[in-house]
């Protein structure tokens, strides 16, 4: 069961001007499920992205940066699917994520370039383009300006909740819509963003300020978390910012309106990625990592992951177990090579458990246990190194996760 994380109620999710969604089930690996979506986009609104680190990236991936950088004429649709990655699949991959971009385009009357595809599930298997096809028809007599919900539970996989959230914030002194969702519960570690994310908004921008604020959203948001240490082939994160809200264009990324339209996006993206860890795969505990203290955020990162990927510490958080040595021991490992161990402190919420490169001579393991048998809890670690910090978010791991992953392909 995800941790303290419930499905969004429809009615909390706002319109976009200048959006629609569309669902379909096309039966691209299981009956009976909501396994497509076409996201129409007005013209002339700008899109920005986000994509996996990852190699050995997907066909996909591949065709929608390429079709992204082109941006002239302006992108008109998302395609996505769940149920197969078309990952691994060499140029037949590259041949049938371009036939899917051709068919949306041929029904919406634009280019194929204008359409940016997006698939998640197996790899290593060909994608069931012809399915596709056949549900491109539902999906375009469904499209809706009121279907978020609806998109966020097509975009699933191994995900047990959608997710969805949607804010208004104040921009330039204007009134600005940010609604998103999101897909991803295992095979998290992003190096840009997570599974796949999609954030829109009413706000007027250039191509310049929705690219920067993709990246500068994403780094706040899907780069703070972890759930597995696993880096997808898919991951792909974008804003579309329709340009149909009443306020002047943000021209560059620069100056109060853009800081204040990348906080409204955040905001958004934060609940999104969060939800992904609450989500995460046999998931019972959501752990802040705090890290202060560091001579820069990089390092302040490196510790927090080591922490956060530590299948030792994973487990031990399932079980309540205030095991420190295994704590220590990665923030020992991570890669930090003038770090003096003997300087830092260890917190388990507001419990002080390690000190001077050992145990807080205060600390009693019944208060450890109880902080991590909390459904949330955070560990805190001060390097005493500098001012920087950061904040990632993770989840423990149980036996769930386990059978989830044993069983993906069955």
């Amino acid at each position: 069961m995800p941790v303290n994380l419930q499905a969004p109620d429809a009615r909390s999710l706002k319109t976009v001007a200048g959006v629609e969604l569309g669902i379909a089930k096309a039966e691209i690996r299981k009956p009976n499920r909501k396994d497509l979506l076409v996201v129409r986009i007005d013209e002339d609104a700008q899109v920005g992205g986000v994509f996996t680190q990852n190699r050995l990236c997907a066909a996909p991936v591949i065709v929608a940066r390429e079709h992204l950088a082109r941006s002239t004429p302006s992108v008109r649709a998302l395609v996505v699917n769940t149920g197969n990655a078309n990952a691994g699949t060499g140029k037949q991959g590259i041949a049938d994520a371009r036939a899917v971009c051709r068919a949306v385009a041929s029904l919406l009357g634009c280019d194929e370039s204008q359409v940016l595809p997006f698939s998640t599930g197996v790899i290593m298997e060909p994608l069931p383009v012809a399915r596709i096809e056949a549900g491109l028809p539902a999906c375009m007599a469904d499209l809706r300006a009121d279907n978020w919900a609806s998109a966020a539970e097509a975009i699933m996989t191994t995900d047990t909740v959608a997710k969805a959230c949607s804010r208004q914030v104040s921009v330039a002194g204007k009134l600005v819509t940010v609604t998103g969702i999101a897909k991803g519960s295992g095979m998290i570690h992003p190096n840009m963003a997570t599974m796949l994310g999609f954030v829109c908004t009413d706000a007027r921008v250039s191509q310049s300020v929705v690219q920067a604020a993709s990246r500068r959203v994403a780094d706040k948001s899907f780069n703070c978390i972890t759930v597995d240490g696993d880096t997808s082939t898919n991951d792909a994160f974008m804003i579309v910012a329709t340009g149909k809200a009443d306020m002047p264009r943000i021209e560059r990324p620069e100056g109060e309106a853009f800081e204040q339209l990348c906080a409204g996006l955040a905001e958004v993206a934060v609940e999104l990625a969060q939800a992904i860890v609450r989500d995460g795969e046999g998931a019972s505990k959501f752990v802040t990592i705090l890290i202060e203290g560091g001579k820069d955020v990089h390092e302040c990162r490196k510790v927090g992951y080591a922490i956060a990927h530590s299948p030792l510490v994973k487990t031990a958080f399932f079980a309540s177990d205030p095991n420190l040595g295994r704590i220590l021991a990665a923030i020992g490992y991570s890669g930090i090579d003038d770090l003096d161990v003997d300087a830092l402190d260890l917190y388990l919420d507001d419990v002080h458990v390690a000190t001077a490169g050992g145990r807080h001579p205060d600390y009693v393991e019944e208060a450890g246990k109880r902080a991590m048998s909390k459904s949330e809890f955070c560990v805190r670690v001060n390097l005493h190194r500098g001012t920087a910090r950061t904040q990632l978010w993770t989840c423990d791991f149980s036996h769930d996760y386990v059978t989830i992953n044993a069983e993906y392909r069955t």
